[in-house]
C-alpha cells in the first residue's frame, strides 16, 4: 500500500477490544482508545490495575511484516535497546485472528509521553539522536521476508506520495509550499541517493513512538521504543531524518536546535558525506509528507479525532523544517559534524588600499571597528540607533575611505530585551567613499561578469562569485573580464557612496540583500554562512578581521588551566566580553539581561568610574600608609552612611568581602578576649581560613557542619519558609533557642565573642528575617557579653531600596559592619566600619595594613561608586523596580505551582522553586533546568540556597522595567513550555 488508499482504521471499538482481550487472552480488562493514523491501539486495564496495550492492525499489514516485527524487537532488547515485549496470546501465538482483524498484545510502557512535551533541552535533543543511531546499528544484521515491503513511510517513495495526497490539502496556499518543499527536496537528494545505505529501520522513531522517563534532571528523556507499524527497509539515514523532524514542533522558530539530535547521532552511528547531504531534504520530505497525509486521513476518516489533533504539529513541522533555506540547513548539517567546505584561496595583493578594486581612490582607507570589544563603542554608544553611520561619518569627514568587514560579529546591532539572538555577523564588506568623482571598478581576478538585479556578478574560478552591490555596469562591458579590467564605475555624487562587496559560493541560497549596507545573519546561522562565504579582503587588499563564535575553544582553555573546584557557570556558557548597565553581551552580539553581578551595583562599564580610575592611575598609585586626601574624604563618606545615633566611626578597607568578614571576626575577639563566634546554619560569608570557617553552607561545602572549628559554633537559621519554625510569628521561637545556645556555650565556658549574621538571608536567596529576630539576637548576645557583627557583602549598598543597609529593615545597629561586592562595581574593594574602641582593639596583636586596601585608586573608585549611586538615584530605582519586578514574580506564583514563594525585597529577590507545596520538596533540578533554558532565551539568572532551588535575582541596581517585564515574561514562557 503505497497511495494512502485503504488507511481507514478497523471497524474495532472499545466493546470489541475488550471482547479481543477476553476471548484471546483470557484477559477481564477495561479497554480505552490511544489513537493511530490507520491502526487501532487500545489501553487495556485489568481489574487488578495491570495494563497492556492491544493493537489491532489495519489489514494491508500481512503475517510477514508482523514477524519481521517480533524480530526487530529481539534485536532491539540483544542492543540494549527498551521495548515493550509482545504477549502471546492463550494460544501461544503472538499474533490473534478476531473478525478479519490481527491483533496484538503488548506489555504497557511505563512513563510520559514526549510527543506533547513542550520545550525539549539541548541534552533531551541529543538523546534522541542517540536513540535514533542505537535503533540503526541494532537493526543493521536482520533479516527478515518481511522487511522487504512497499510502504508510503519508505523515505524513497516519500516524493510520489506526497504528490499523491497533495490534493487533499484544502489550503491552496499551503499545498503550493508543500508541493515546491518536497521537490526541492527531490532534487537534492538526487544526487546522493545511489550512495545511501539501505538496511532495516524502524521508520517511525519519533516523539510520538518513544515513551518518555523523567531523569535527576528532572527533564523528560527518551526511554523505551514504541509501535514498529512502518518497520521496513529503507535509508539508513532516513532513521535519523524522520526522528530528527519530529523535533522541530518543540520550538519551530528554532530548528537549528536540532542539530544535536544529528551531532549525537553521527557520534554512534557515523554518516558519510552523501548520508549527510540527505539528511535535511529528507526531513523537509518527510515533512511534507506528514501535512500531506494528515489532510488525506481526514478526507477518507473524517472521525479520526487522533489525525485531527495532530493537524497542526504536522504543520509545525512542516514550517519549521522550511523556515531557512534547504542549502542552509544542509551546510549546517555538513559543518556541525565536521565536514569540510569548499574554500576559496585568494593569493595576496602587496598592496595596503583598495587599489585592487578601486585603482583610482585617493586618501586614506580606514577599517571602523564595530566588534564587541570596540573601544569605540564605550559607554552604550552601541545602543544609538545611528551608532555605526556616526563612526563612519567622523572619518569620512577626513577624506578616510571606510572599510566596515566582512565576518566581524557587530555590536551595533545587538538587540537587548530579546528572546532571540539579532543578526550581527555581515556576509560582505562595506566601503563607503566620501563624495566625489566618478570612480572606476576594476576586476580584483579573472572572471565572467554578469549583471543583475544592480548587482555586478563576478564569476571567479571554482564556483565561487564575487558580488558588487552599489556600482554602476558600465555601457559596454564585457562578459570574460581579464585581472584589472573595467567592471563597473562608482557613480559621482555630492553625498558619501557605498559599495557592498561579497565572496560568495555560487550554490549560496539567495538572501534579501540591505539597501544600505551589508547583508547579516544570526550567530547561530553563521556556521552555515561562513561555508557559503569567503572574506573578500586579500582580494581587495586589505586585511581579514573575520571571526566566528569560539566560545567552546575558550571553555576547553580554561578547563586546562582551572583547579576543580573553582566555579564556572552554564552547561554551554557563551564567552562574555562586554557588559553595559544591566546588559552583558558575549562574542557573537548576543546580549543577555543581567541578573546576578550585584558586584556591578552600578551597572557594567560605568563611565564615571572608568574615568576616576584612569585619573588616578595616571597620576599615583599607593597604599594607605603614605598621606593623601582621598583615603580620609572615602572613608568618611562610608561613615556617613551609617545611622546618626550610632558610634560606627571607624573604617579599615581591605580587597574583598572575604578579607572583610575575616578582620572583624580577628576584631571581636581581640575586643572580647573570647574566641567562640555564634554563625547561623546554611550562611556563606567567604573563602578565607576564618570565613570559611563560619561559612555553614552545604551547599559550598557538602561537609560544612561536621568540619567547623571548635571556635564556631552554628545556630539555627530563622528562614520563615523552610526553617525549622515556619510563618511570620516565628521569632520568638528562634530566640528562645539561640537563647538556650548562648547558655550552654556559657557552661561549657565557650563565652561568645561575636554573632554573625547577613541581615537578610542572602545565601538562601533574599528571605527576610522574621520580625524581631535580629534585635531579639543582638540584645540576646550583647546581654551575654559578646559582638553583633552584620555581613552586609551582598545586601548592603542600597540594594533593599528602602534602606541602604540591610540591618535596618531590623531597626538594629551592629557593633561591626562589613561591607565589598559593590563597593568598587568591579573593582576589588571591602571594608569592616565600626567603633574606635573595637577598632583600637587590634593593636593589641600587631599592626593592620592591606596593600591595597584603601590605596589611591581604590578610594578613587570608591568615591566614584558613591556619587555615581546618588546621581543615578539606583537606591530609588531598587525600590521601584524591585517592587515591579517582585509583583511580576509573584503573579507568575499564581499561575505556575512549581514556585513556591518570592523572597526578599528591592532587587534582593529570590524564587523558590518546590515540587509540591505541602511537603516542599526542593525543585533543584528544575531550578538548574530552567537556568539553562532562560540563558537561551537572554536572561542570566542562576541557583542559590542550600538545596540550589532558589532563582537568585540581585542584578544591577540600574535594571530598567522594560528588562524587569521581559525578564518575568521569560519566566513564565519556560515555566509555561518546559524545560
Amino acid at each position: 500500500m503505497t497511495d494512502g488508499e485503504g488507511l481507514v482504521r478497523p471497524d474495532v471499538d472499545e466493546a470489541g477490544a475488550e471482547t479481543i482481550a477476553r476471548e484471546c487472552y483470557g484477559l477481564i480488562a477495561t479497554a480505552s482508545e490511544l489513537g493511530s493514523n490507520q491502526d487501532r491501539n487500545f489501553l487495556l486495564t485489568a481489574s487488578d490495575g495491570t495494563r497492556s496495550v492491544l493493537r489491532i492492525d489495519n489489514p494491508v499489514f500481512g503475517d510477514d511484516a508482523r514477524d519481521a516485527q517480533h524480530a526487530a524487537l529481539d534485536a532491539y532488547r540483544a542492543a540494549g535497546v527498551a521495548v515493550p515485549a509482545v504477549l502471546p496470546g492463550l494460544d501461544g501465538a503472538l499474533t490473534q485472528r478476531w473478525g478479519g482483524f490481527g491483533a496484538r498484545r503488548s506489555e504497557f510502557a511505563e512513563g510520559e509521553p514526549l510527543v506533547d512535551a513542550g520545550y525539549l533541552a539541548p541534552i533531551v535533543l541529543a538523546e534522541f539522536g542517540a536513540l535514533a543511531a542505537a535503533s540503526v546499528n541494532a537493526l543493521a544484521a536482520l533479516t527478515h521476508p518481511g522487511l522487504d515491503r512497499a510502504q508510503m513511510w519508505d523515505m524513497r517513495v516519500a516524493h510520489a506520495q506526497t504528490v499523491a495526497l497533495a490534493p487533499a490539502i484544502a489550503d491552496v496556499g499551503l499545498r503550493a509550499r508543500v508541493l515546491a518543499a518536497a521537490e526541492e527536496a527531490r532534487g537534492a537528494l538526487a544526487a546522493v541517493e545511489a550512495e545511501l545505505p539501505v538496511q532495516p529501520i524502524h521508520g517511525d522513531l519519533t516523539d510520538d513512538n518513544v515513551m518518555g522517563r523523567r531523569g535527576a534532571d528532572s527533564r523528560l528523556h527518551p526511554h523505551a521504543v514504541l509501535d514498529l507499524g512502518d518497520l521496513g527497509l529503507g535509508w539508513r539515514v532516513a532513521e535519523l531524518s524522520v526522528c530528527a523532524s519530529s523535533m522541530l514542533h518543540h520550538e519551530a522558530e528554532r530548528p537549528l536546535r536540532v542539530l544535536d539530535t544529528v551531532a549525537a547521532f553521527h557520534a554512534q552511528a557515523p554518516l558519510s558525506v552523501p548520508e549527510a547531504r540527505a539528511v535535511w531534504p529528507l526531513v523537509v520530505l518527510r515533512a511534507s509528507l506528514l501535512v500531506a497525509s494528515g489532510w488525506r486521513q481526514l478526507e477518507i476518516d473524517g472521525a479520526n479525532d487522533y489525525a485531527r489533533e495532530r493537524i497542526a504539529g504536522e504543520q509545525a513541522i512542516f514550517d519549521a523544517a522550511t523556515l531557512l533555506p534547504l542549502a542552509e540547513m544542509t551546510e549546517h548539517v555538513l559543518a556541525r559534524i565536521g565536514f569540510d567546505a569548499p574554500t576559496f584561496v585568494a593569493g595576496r595583493d602587496e598592496s595596503v588600499s583598495l587599489a585592487p578594486l578601486l585603482p583610482d581612490l585617493d586618501g586614506d582607507v580606514v577599517a571602523v571597528d564595530l566588534d564587541v570589544e570596540s573601544a569605540a563603542l564605550d559607554e552604550g554608544r552601541w545602543l544609538a540607533p545611528d551608532a555605526e553611520t556616526d563612526l563612519i561619518a567622523t572619518h569620512l569627514d577626513y577624506g578616510a575611505t571606510v572599510v566596515v568587514p566582512y565576518g566581524l560579529f557587530r555590536l551595533t546591532r545587538a538587540a537587548i530585551d530579546s528572546a532571540d539572538a539579532a543578526a550581527t555577523w555581515p556576509l560582505d564588506t562595506e566601503i563607503h567613499v566620501v563624495a566625489g568623482p566618478r570612480l572606476r571598478i576594476t576586476a580584483p581576478l579573472e572572471g565572467e561578469l554578469r549583471v543583475q538585479g544592480g548587482v555586478l556578478r563576478l564569476h571567479l574560478r571554482d564556483a565561487w562569485v564575487l558580488e558588487i552591490g552599489g556600482a554602476q555596469a558600465p555601457r559596454k562591458s564585457k562578459t570574460t573580464v581579464r585581472k584589472g579590467d573595467t567592471i563597473g564605475v562608482l557613480a559621482a555624487s555630492d553625498e558619501p557612496r557605498t559599495l557592498t562587496v561579497g565572496l560568495r559560493r555560487s550554490d549560496a541560497p539567495p538572501l534579501t540583500s540591505s539597501s544600505s549596507g551589508a547583508v547579516l545573519v544570526a550567530p547561530e546561522r553563521v556556521p552555515a554562512w561562513s561555508r557559503f562565504t569567503a572574506d573578500p579582503a586579500p582580494l581587495l587588499g586589505l586585511p581579514s578581521f573575520t571571526q566566528q563564535d569560539d566560545a567552546r575553544e575558550e571553555l576547553e582553555r580554561r578547563n586546562r588551566i582551572f583547579a576543580a573546584a573553582q566555579e564556572r557557570y552554564y552547561e554551554r556558557p557563551p564567552q562574555i566580553q562586554r557588559g553595559w548597565r544591566h546588559h552583558l553581551v558575549d562574542t557573537t552580539g548576543r546580549a543577555y539581561i543581567d541578573m546576578v553581578n550585584n558586584v556591578a551595583g552600578l551597572g557594567h562599564g560605568h563611565p564615571k568610574v572608568a574615568a576616576a580610575a584612569n585619573r588616578q592611575l595616571r597620576t599615583l598609585a599607593t597604599n594607605s600608609r603614605f598621606l593623601f586626601r582621598e583615603l580620609a574624604e572615602y572613608s568618611e563618606a562610608l561613615l556617613a552612611l551609617m545611622p546618626d545615633d550610632s558610634d560606627l566611626d571607624t573604617v579599615l578597607l581591605v580587597n574583598s568581602g572575604s578579607e572583610a568578614v575575616d578582620l572583624a571576626l580577628r576584631l571581636a575577639q581581640a575586643a572580647t578576649g573570647r574566641r567562640t563566634v555564634v554563625a547561623l546554619r546554611e550562611a556563606y560569608h567567604g573563602w578565607t581560613m576564618a570565613s570559611d570557617a563560619v561559612t555553614t553552607s552545604a551547599y559550598d561545602n557538602p561537609s560544612a557542619l561536621a568540619t567547623r572549628p571548635d571556635w564556631v559554633h552554628v545556630a539555627d537559621v530563622p528562614n520563615r519558609f523552610r526553617g525549622t519554625y515556619r510563618g511570620e510569628d516565628t521569632a520568638d521561637r528562634y530566640l528562645a533557642d539561640l537563647a538556650d545556645d548562648l547558655e550552654d556555650l556559657q557552661r561549657d565556658d565557650r563565652d561568645v565573642a561575636a554573632f554573625l549574621c547577613e541581615s537578610i538571608l542572602g545565601n538562601a536567596g533574599g528571605v527576610l528575617l522574621p520580625e524581631g529576630y535580629l534585635a531579639g539576637a543582638y540584645a540576646q548576645v550583647r546581654a551575654a557579653g559578646g559582638l553583633c557583627i552584620a555581613d552586609e557583602v551582598q545586601v548592603g549598598f542600597g540594594r533593599m531600596g528602602s534602606s541602604f543597609w540591610g540591618f535596618e529593615q531590623s531597626g538594629v545597629i551592629p557593633d561591626i559592619v562589613t561591607i565589598a561586592k559593590p563597593m568598587g562595581n568591579g573593582f576589588p574593594i571591602g571594608g569592616v566600619i565600626t567603633s574606635k574602641r573595637i577598632a583600637d582593639s587590634l593593636a593589641t596583636q600587631g599592626q593592620f595594613f592591606s596593600s591595597a586596601g584603601g590605596s589611591t585608586l581604590s578610594c578613587a573608585v570608591g568615591l566614584a561608586v558613591l556619587d555615581a549611586m546618588v546621581e543615578d538615584d539606583l537606591q530609588r530605582n531598587a525600590l521601584d523596580i524591585g517592587a515591579r519586578l517582585a509583583d511580576g514574580l509573584r503573579g507568575l506564583a499564581t499561575r505556575h505551582p512549581l514556585i513556591g514563594v518570592v523572597h526578599g525585597e528591592g532587587l534582593y529577590l529570590g524564587v523558590e522553586l518546590v515540587r509540591d507545596h505541602a511537603s516542599m520538596e526542593p525543585a533543584a533540578a528544575e531550578a538548574a533546568a530552567i537556568c539553562e533554558r532562560l540563558r537561551e532565551l537572554g536572561v542570566i539568572v542562576l541557583t542559590t540556597s542550600e538545596r540550589s532551588n532558589v532563582l537568585k535575582i540581585k542584578p544591577p541596581l540600574c535594571l530598567s522595567a522594560q528588562s524587569a517585564d521581559h525578564v518575568v515574561a521569560m519566566l513564565d514562557r519556560v515555566l509555561a513550555e518546559g524545560w
